[in-house]
């Protein structure tokens, strides 16, 4: 199961750096590719919004 970016985020780009599976993807809300994210948590750890979370 993926982890999920809520409408809460700041796109701030901490988690893009984080992501060891590079599956996350820059935006107005950034996202993450549901395909590539192996649920480890990593981003969701470094978020200053706590906008990751478990889909």
């Amino acid at each position: 199961m993926a982890h999920v970016i809520s409408d809460s985020c700041i796109a701030c780009g901490t988690c893009i750096s984080e992501c060891p599976m590079e599956a996350i993807s820059e935006g107005d809300i950034y996202s993450i590719n549901p395909d590539i994210c192996t649920d480890c948590g990593t981003c969701a750890a470094v978020c200053p919004t706590e906008s990751i979370h478990p889909a």
